[in-house]
């Protein structure tokens, strides 16, 4: 009985996983010490993390480190509904050394626990 408890708890981690990388569709973020803000395109490539990709020669990699967490602007994917800024951890960041994203870091982002994430005018 105890493991389906465990199960259940996954499968509901990986629904909520799901609704927010449905729900958004771009981030937006600035680092201090760099003049511009950067905005990616949300990847849904790893089962267990929202990704961005950054360039491997691009400048802010040397400004991102795991356990980092910031201030992100998310855009929905509903046009109606406002851009959000969340707390946001950084999870990971992988080197892809082959296929469609070859030369890019995958960066894995999760919205840190205890905000409103519900769309609201």
């Amino acid at each position: 009985m105890k493991e389906c408890a465990v199960t259940n708890q996954r499968v509901e981690r990986r629904v909520e996983h799901r609704k927010q990388v449905d729900q958004y569709y771009s981030v937006e973020f600035s680092i201090n010490g760099l003049e511009t803000p950067y905005k990616f395109k949300i990847w849904n490539i790893a089962s267990t993390s929202m990704c961005i990709l950054v360039k491997e020669d691009s400048d802010i990699l040397s400004w991102l480190k795991v356990g980092d967490t910031m201030n992100v602007k998310y855009y929905s994917t509903d046009l109606d509904y406002p851009p959000q800024y969340l707390a946001t951890a950084i999870r990971h960041i992988t080197k892809n050394d082959q296929g469609r994203f070859k030369g890019h870091y995958l960066v894995g982002l999760e919205i840190l626990e205890g905000q409103d994430q519900k769309k609201t005018h």
